[in-house]
C-alpha cells in the first residue's frame, strides 16, 4: 500500500492542463468548446483564441471535448500538463466511421420517421449531432427580414439622413455560426451594422452630464479611392457594477420541444448560471416560462439566493408546443408586479423564436410590446439554435421593446453578452438615440449609410419625441459609416435628374459655411425621461491621410467589406478578402478577448464557403 500517496498534502493533489482546440479540417482554433473531466460538472469552456486552462484533481483519468457541429473526443491525460486538440466536423460519414452499427441504428429509425413532424425527427437525433443543414433544405425554416441595401442619396434633393442607433450584435455571431458551418450566410442574415458593432471601440469617456461622446473621423474610402469614409462613434458612461441601479428581471424561457437540441436550452441554462453569479443581494430573479401554456416557474428571488435560482434553471426540461405570447404577458405582468421605481426593470427573453400558438404575427407582437413599454420595462432577447430560427421575430421584439438582441452560439458568446458587457447589455443610460446629418450640397454630391436599413426613420420624427428609437447602454460604443461622394466627382452611382417644372432649381452657392462637410446632430432621452436632449456637431471638409487613421476607422472599414462582400453588395467596389485582411490585420490592437482575432480567421475561411 502506497501510505505516501494516501496521504498527500492537498495542494499536491490539483492538476492544471492548457491547451488549443482547434478545427481538423481547416486547423483553425475553436471557441465556445466545453472541456469536461471524468466528472461532468468539472468544466470550463475555450475562448476565442481556442485556449483553455483546467484545473482538476490529480486522479481524474480523461478530458471530454465537445462543440456543436464537432465530433466529441476524449483523451488519456497521462500525467500531461498541455493537450491540444483537433475536433472532427459532425458529419453523417464521420459519424458512421466512429460507431457504425449505432449510427446505422440511428438512420434506421430516422428514415421510419421521415414522414413524422420535424420535431419527431430532432427527439431522434439532436441538431447539436450534426449541424442543421444535415436533413436539407426542407428542414430548414430560419427566417429572416428582407434588407433593401442603402443607396446613394443626391445631396441636392436629400440633404438629410435620420436613423436610430442600434447596439444590437446577433448578426455577426450568427453569421460566425454559418460559416464556422462551412456555409455561406444567407444576405438577410447579414447586417452590416450589427457585424460592425460587435465590437469594441473604448472611445474616449463623455465629459460633463452627457451619457456619451461623440467621436467623428474622415477619410478616403478603402474600397473607393475617389469616395470619402465618414467614421461616427458614439461611447456610452462606463458605470462601475457597485454604482448600478438594483434591478428587478424577469426570465423569460422558451421550454418547448424545439428547444430540446443541445445548443439550445441546454446552453440557454449555461448561460443564465454565468450570469445569475453576477447578481448582487440588492438584484431580484423571478423566472417565467412557456411551452404549450406559460407558467411562474421562480416567483421573485434575491440575488444572494443564487442556489436557489440555479436549482430552478437545472429542473427546466424542453418540450410541447410554443404559446410566446402569453409568456410575453405573464412576463411583463411578473414585472410590472414587483416594478423597482428608479431601478432596472428588464425581461431577459431566451428562444429561439419560433412562435407558433397564441399570437405570433410581428404586427401582434409588436403592439403587444408597444403596450407594455411605456411602463418603463425594457427588454433584452438571446436568440439560441439554428434550423428553426426566427431571427426576424426576436429582432421585432428587442426594436419594439426599448431592447437590444444578441445570438448566442456557445458559451463564449454567452459569455461576452451576459458578463464582460455585463452594463451595455442589461443596464440602458440613454433611450430613443437619434441621428440626423445634414450634408453641406457645397462639399457633398451624394452619401450612403452603410447598413441601418431597419433603423431609418423619416426627417420629421427626429424631433419628435413620439417616435421610438434605440436605447444606449452602459459602457456600450455605437458607430455608423457613410461613405460620401464629393462634390464634382464623376460616379456611376449619381444620375442626372431632369429639371423640375414646377420648382425653381436654386444653383449651389458657397457660403461662410463652405469648409462644413456636414452637421451632425443627436437626440435623446434619459431612461425615465419623456423630453429629449439636442446634441450639435460640425464636421469639416478635412479628410485626413489613411495611414494616420485609427485602429477604430480601419477596423470598422473592414468589417463593413466584410459585410458587403458577404451580401454580394453593388457598392463593394474593390473589396476583396485580402484587402479586408490587409485593413483587419493593420487594426487588431490590443485585441484581450481575440474577437478581432476571431474576425480575421473568419474572413481567411470565407473565400472557401459553400453557397445555401
Amino acid at each position: 500500500m502506497n501510505v505516501f500517496g494516501a496521504y498527500a498534502p492537498a495542494q499536491e493533489t490539483q492538476w492544471t492542463i492548457s491547451g488549443m482546440v482547434t478545427d481538423a479540417t481547416t486547423g483553425q482554433p475553436l471557441s465556445g468548446v466545453v472541456v469536461t473531466s471524468d466528472i461532468p460538472s468539472d468544466s470550463t469552456v475555450t475562448d476565442a483564441l481556442g485556449k483553455y486552462t483546467f484545473r482538476t484533481e490529480k486522479n481524474r483519468s480523461t478530458l471530454t471535448f465537445r462543440l456543436p457541429g464537432f465530433m466529441s473526443r476524449t483523451v488519456n491525460i497521462r500525467n500531461r500538463t498541455t493537450i491540444n486538440v483537433a475536433l472532427q466536423p459532425a458529419s453523417p460519414v464521420l459519424m458512421e466511421a466512429a460507431d457504425p452499427a449505432y449510427f446505422k441504428s440511428i438512420s434506421n429509425r430516422s428514415r421510419q420517421t421521415m414522414g413524422a413532424t420535424r420535431q419527431s425527427f430532432l427527439q431522434i437525433v439532436p441538431a447539436a449531432s450534426y449541424g442543421s443543414d444535415w436533413m436539407g433544405e426542407e428542414f430548414n425554416t430560419e427566417g429572416y427580414r428582407t434588407i433593401h441595401e442603402n443607396e446613394f442619396s443626391a445631396v441636392k434633393n436629400h440633404p438629410l439622413s435620420t436613423f436610430s442607433i442600434d447596439v444590437d450584435a446577433a448578426s455577426y455571431s450568427n453569421v460566425r455560426r454559418f460559416i464556422n458551418q462551412g456555409r455561406k450566410p444567407p444576405k438577410d442574415a447579414v447586417r452590416i451594422e450589427e457585424m460592425i458593432n460587435y465590437f469594441d471601440y473604448a472611445y474616449p469617456q463623455p465629459s460633463g452630464h452627457r451619457p456619451f461622446s461623440i467621436n467623428t473621423e474622415l477619410s478616403s474610402c478603402p474600397w473607393n479611392e475617389n469616395h470619402l469614409l465618414l467614421h461616427i462613434g458614439l461611447q456610452g458612461r462606463e458605470i462601475s457594477v457597485d454604482n448600478l441601479p438594483p434591478s428587478n428581471l424577469v426570465f423569460l424561457i422558451d421550454v418547448s420541444g424545439s428547444m430540446q437540441p443541445a445548443n439550445k436550452l441546454p446552453l440557454l441554462k449555461s448561460a443564465f448560471k454565468m450570469l445569475v453569479q453576477k447578481l448582487r443581494p440588492s438584484d431580484y430573479v423571478s423566472i417565467v416560462v412557456y411551452a404549450g401554456a406559460a407558467g411562474l416557474v421562480l416567483p421573485p428571488t434575491s440575488g444572494n439566493e443564487k442556489e436557489t435560482i440555479v436549482q430552478a434553471l437545472d429542473r427546466l426540461t424542453a418540450g410541447g408546443s410554443t404559446a410566446g405570447g402569453a409568456g410575453l404577458r405573464l412576463a411583463y405582468e411578473t414585472a410590472a408586479t414587483h416594478f423597482k421605481k428608479g431601478g432596472n426593470n428588464r425581461i431577459i427573453l431566451a428562444t429561439d423564436g419560433d412562435f407558433n400558438v397564441g399570437p405570433s404575427s410581428n404586427a401582434e407582437m409588436e403592439r403587444l410590446i408597444e403596450t407594455e413599454r411605456e411602463k418603463g420595462i425594457f427588454i433584452t432577447v438571446l436568440g439560441f439554435g439554428m434550423g428553426n430560427y426566427k431571427d426576424d421575430k426576436m429582432e421585432t421584439i428587442a426594436d419594439k421593446g426599448n431592447g437590444n438582441y444578441a445570438y448566442i452560439d456557445n458559451l463564449q458568446e454567452a459569455r461576452k453578452v451576459l458578463i464582460n458587457e455585463f452594463g451595455g447589455t442589461l443596464f440602458t443610460i440613454a433611450k430613443d438615440v437619434k441621428i440626423q446629418v445634414e450634408f453641406n450640397p457645397a462639399n457633398v454630391q451624394a452619401y450612403r449609410l452603410i447598413g441601418y436599413e431597419n433603423r431609418k426613420l423619416k426627417s420629421e420624427d427626429f424631433n419628435n419625441d413620439q417616435k421610438d428609437a434605440g436605447e444606449l447602454g452602459a459602457g456600450h460604443t455605437v458607430t455608423a459609416l457613410y461613405e460620401i461622394i464629393p462634390a464634382g466627382v464623376k460616379s456611376e452611382f449619381v444620375q442626372p435628374v431632369d429639371e423640375l417644372k414646377y420648382q425653381v432649381n436654386v444653383p449651389v452657392r458657397r457660403s461662410d459655411n463652405s469648409d462644413d462637410l456636414l452637421t451632425l446632430k443627436l437626440r435623446y432621452k434619459e431612461p425615465d425621461g419623456s423630453k429629449s436632449k439636442l446634441i450639435t456637431s460640425v464636421v469639416r471638409n478635412k479628410a485626413i491621410a489613411p495611414e494616420k487613421t485609427s485602429e477604430n476607422f480601419r477596423w470598422s472599414a473592414a468589417v463593413a467589406e466584410f459585410g458587403m462582400l458577404l451580401r454580394e453588395s453593388p457598392f463593394k467596389g474593390t473589396t476583396n478578402t485580402q484587402s479586408i485582411l490587409n485593413l483587419a490585420k493593420g487594426a487588431r490592437g490590443t485585441d484581450p478577448f481575440g474577437y478581432r482575432s476571431e474576425f480575421i480567421r473568419l474572413v481567411e475561411s470565407s473565400e472557401y464557403l459553400a453557397s445555401r
